[in-house]
């Protein structure tokens, strides 16, 4: 695995690091990738696979059940209070994995996580992880994986006079246009 560009992070502050998802390896190789420790939401049955739940356990994962992924306010709720706690966690705005590998739309989750926690958001672009285990596949094949991280969106250097909608949009437009730019930068 190759690590471009080591993020610069603020101390005494949680992130919020935002990757695109192509794969149930990407949590794995961000919390590898990035300094420090990372929460983030995972299916509560994958805690049902002995090895897996071990696993994900220890890179900070938290089950959430169907039921409370359908209900967005529970699962804003818990990233917010783990940001508040200081912890630094880990989205993927794209809402699920990717099918064909392709960036797929940005939800606006992240910017609202970021407007009401005033966390900054770290953006992670992963190029490998569709190659090496896409949907369907339940065991990784050996690939190439390569993460790069991008500049912090920090939501306290928006202007103050902006709405709340516009600067959403704003996160989420420097989102996208960092992801694009990563994408580039990796071919």
């Amino acid at each position: 695995m190759s690590i471009r560009n080591a993020p610069t992070l603020p101390e005494g502050r949680p992130v919020i690091v935002a990757s695109n998802h192509n794969s149930n390896l990407d949590p794995v190789v961000v919390g590898v990738a990035y300094p420090r420790r990372l929460r983030y939401l995972a299916k509560e049955e994958l805690f049902k696979v002995p090895v897996l739940s071990c696993i994900i356990r220890h890179l900070g994962a938290i089950p959430v059940s169907r039921e409370d992924e359908v209900r967005a306010g529970v699962v804003l709720r818990t990233l917010l209070d783990i940001l508040s706690m200081g912890e630094d966690i880990l989205i993927f705005p794209e809402g699920s994995r990717s099918f064909d590998g392709k960036l797929q739309p940005l939800e606006g989750g992240v910017a609202m996580l970021a407007l009401h926690s005033k966390a900054p958001v770290l953006p992670v672009f992963i190029k490998g992880t569709f190659e090496a285990m896409p949907r369907g596949c339940s065991f990784p094949k050996p690939k190439k994986i390569e993460v790069v991280f991008g500049t912090l969106i920090d939501p306290l250097d928006l202007p103050n006079d902006m709405k709340d909608k516009q600067k959403r949009y704003d996160i989420l437009d420097r989102l996208e246009k960092q992801f694009k730019e990563m994408m580039l930068e990796l071919g």
